[in-house]
């Protein structure tokens, strides 16, 4: 009798099994370089720079701790996308891993949901050392900032699903360099270092169809405890991204597994 697994299709195995390839290091190591740029970023534009700015107008806070939310869901974003980016083409290409495990009981969708899993769960890792290190800056403006960290399971959903479906169709390591040509534009421009406010009316409204405008928001209203309605909509639209590129990271990854 063949074996069967949950309806999750294994998901749960797959994330043991990086936790496991993952034991030599500890998870506040992995945070430890998953924070490393963003704080470089906060140093230097948010202490830096921020000396200068003092007060962020119409926001009153320091800014500092007005970027430090954005910086910590961009930290966020960036180690799910290593996880289902990079390292997932890694195991697809040249060490045919995920090859080996559609020939247990494990499905295609078992395989996907538990990649994106696992981008969520290293998301969750970077940005409680990330919370860690504003915490020492003392730029911690609201108790509200610890539900930042769960939030940002939503953001690594986001864009881990989008990674991943991306990444189905990377032709080799070059491929990568069409990523950053998105990511770094929307790192600049997603008001990450200044309220959307300044923009005029048309850029304003291109800027908030970014899925990083509303992981930004997201974060950054529970970490100001400016909490409004809005914060719900910025939560919603990650879920329905997450949810459609998730579906395309299945579909896509059944042919390219099948072949």
């Amino acid at each position: 009798m063949t074996p069967t697994l949950p309806r999750a299709g294994g998901a749960h195995l797959l994330v043991v099994r990086n936790l496991w390839v993952h034991k030599g290091g500890s998870p506040w190591t992995m945070a430890l370089f998953s924070v490393f740029e963003p704080v470089l970023y906060l140093l230097a534009i948010g202490v830096g720079i921020g000396g200068l700015v003092g007060q962020v107008p119409g926001v009153e806070v320091p800014y500092a701790a007005y970027i430090a939310p954005a910086l910590l869901a961009t930290a966020v974003m960036n180690s799910a996308l290593e996880e289902t980016g990079q390292s997932a083409y890694a195991k697809l290409a040249f060490d045919r891993f995920y090859h080996s495990l559609i020939v247990t009981p494990m499905t295609v969708g078992g395989v996907v949901a538990g990649e994106v899993l696992w981008g969520m769960l290293r998301g969750l890792i970077t940005g409680a050392g990330f919370l860690v290190v504003i915490a020492a800056f003392g730029l911690v403006q609201s108790p509200w900032i610890l539900l930042a960290v769960p939030a940002g399971l939503l953001i690594g959903f986001a864009f881990g699903a989008a990674s991943l479906a991306a990444t189905g169709y990377m032709r080799g390591w070059h491929d990568f360099q069409y990523v950053q040509l998105v990511m770094l534009p929307m790192f600049l421009f997603a008001t990450t270092f200044y309220p959307v406010t300044v923009y005029p009316p048309v850029i304003r409204v291109l800027v908030e169809t970014l899925p990083l405008y509303h992981a930004i928001e997201l974060v950054r209203g529970l970490a100001l405890g400016r909490l409004a309605p809005g914060l719900l909509l910025n939560a919603a639209y990650l879920i329905v991204f997450g949810a459609l590129f998730l579906v395309w990271a299945r579909r896509r990854w059944a042919w390219l597994l099948a072949s």
